[in-house]
């Protein structure tokens, strides 16, 4: 009890700080210990319990790379779709709460909802006005240059025009995260109001990555906002190790897969030699309807059977059910002379 001052103690101190006899402390933020040896180690860090930091430095440098990758592949997709240069590259990536978000959107704007089966919840992804109105007038032939931006809700006709650049947005962020993992994307619902959508609450860390998109004289933002709690099971695969080792052992078989689907289904000219002989040029101009060409080949000869004007096989003239077929009797190795 001897620390403890009285009332003339107190009367006395404050005199002498008012005299200048005695110094004030400066006024700080005290930080009480348990022990003494806790504050020789101090260090004091500001934290904000509104806005936390849940996503990791290497995690948001994974996440800009791989919406790089993105912007690149969704900038040629519109190029070739727009017959014009579309130039899509990340301005921002930051995580902030879904309320900031959206405090931050214009109002009328093209906000797509969007779901995979492969997560729980769902992502935003969110136009501006400023690029979708030019993207319309160039589809229907326009030439962007004295183009109005009107302050109103898009009509139906527009936004099944710009669903077709937001399908091709979609395929593009899914070949993007096949590195981490193999998801499929689809629209869920469209609204042009963003304060009317609320998919997580106000305070909930979203990370929201900021493209920008040029388009000939014309230029406009696009957001893509991803919650926290959706990609919350992937972002331990999100660092920067296992992310390159997946791209390099995964990657390659899957392009293969993907490339060799697609050319399975494609479609080829196949022909057949029945035979070959030579005429004059005299003959040739001559030649009327109803005139034969005679050879030297019988038949019942076999003939070769040509896959886009390469000799691949050789073949049997016949009937099947009753129109003309050719039934395939080996293939033309690389020493036949056929």
């Amino acid at each position: 009890m001897s620390d403890v001052l009285d009332q003339s103690g107190i009367d006395a101190l404050l005199s002498a700080v008012d005299s200048g006899e005695v110094k004030a402390a400066p006024e700080g933020k005290a930080v009480i210990f348990s022990r003494r040896e806790e504050a020789a180690e101090l260090e004091v860090k500001p934290y904000d319990f509104k806005r936390p930091e849940r996503v990791s430095k290497d995690q948001m440098r994974a996440l800009q790379t791989l919406h790089e990758a993105f912007a690149r592949n969704f900038g040629a997709s519109l190029s070739g779709f727009l017959r014009t240069i579309v130039e899509v590259k990340v301005a921002t990536c930051e995580q902030m709460t879904y309320s900031e978000f959206i405090s931050g959107l214009p109002n009328p704007t093209s906000f797509n909802l969007i779901q995979s089966d492969g997560l729980e919840g769902q992502i935003c992804l969110e136009v501006s006005p400023l690029i979708i109105y030019p993207i319309i007038d160039r589809l229907l032939g326009g030439d962007t240059q004295d183009l109005f931006i009107p302050q109103r809700p898009m009509t139906i006709i527009e936004s099944r025009l710009i669903s077709s650049v937001t399908t091709r947005g979609l395929s593009a962020l899914s070949e993007a995260w096949s590195s981490i993992r193999r998801l499929e994307f689809k629209i869920d619902a469209t609204e042009s109001n963003p304060q009317l959508v609320q998919i997580v609450p106000p305070n909930e860390v979203v990370i929201v990555i900021g493209f920008e998109l040029k388009m000939s004289n014309r230029a406009g933002t696009m957001n893509l906002c991803i919650p926290y709690n959706v990609i919350e099971p992937l972002m331990e695969e999100l660092s920067s190790q296992s992310w390159f080792n997946t791209a390099k052992n995964q990657r390659q078989p899957e392009i293969e897969t993907q490339i060799g689907g697609v050319l399975h289904r494609a479609g080829l000219e196949v022909s057949a030699i029945l035979a070959e002989t030579t005429i004059s040029l005299h003959d040739m101009l001559v030649m009327r309807p109803g005139d034969i060409i005679s050879t030297d080949r019988p038949s019942n000869a076999p003939m070769v059977v040509q896959v886009e004007g390469e000799r691949k096989f050789v073949g049997q003239l016949g009937q099947y059910r009753g129109s003309k077929a050719i039934r395939i009797v080996r293939a033309i190795k690389a020493d036949d002379r056929v």
